[in-house]
């Protein structure tokens, strides 16, 4: 559970993203500096990263796309699809 509801805040989101980051580097068997200097991330700010979860929206991505996730990242902010349409063609 989280600390102020069901679902994370962006504060809580930002810090279980930066702790699966940490064990993909590390199942990786990656150094911070390693990884760093993989992905294009300055070390500062991975190990900000990992610490805080602060990290720019393009350090991210290429974190993501080192370790083969960026993908995942299309996914994001599709428009859902409208329910109504759908439910009207089982009432006609």
């Amino acid at each position: 559970m989280y600390k102020y509801s069901i679902k994370p805040i962006p504060s809580e989101m930002r810090l279980i993203l930066a702790e699966k980051v940490r064990m993909m580097r590390k199942q990786a068997g990656y150094s911070q500096a390693e990884t760093a200097q993989r992905s294009g991330v300055s070390l500062g700010s991975l190990k900000r990263f990992e610490r805080t979860g602060q990290i720019s929206l393009d350090s991210l991505l290429r974190l993501a796309y080192l370790f083969d996730r960026v993908d995942e990242f299309t996914a994001l902010f599709n428009p859902q699809e409208d329910m109504r349409r759908i439910e009207k063609l089982f009432r006609d």
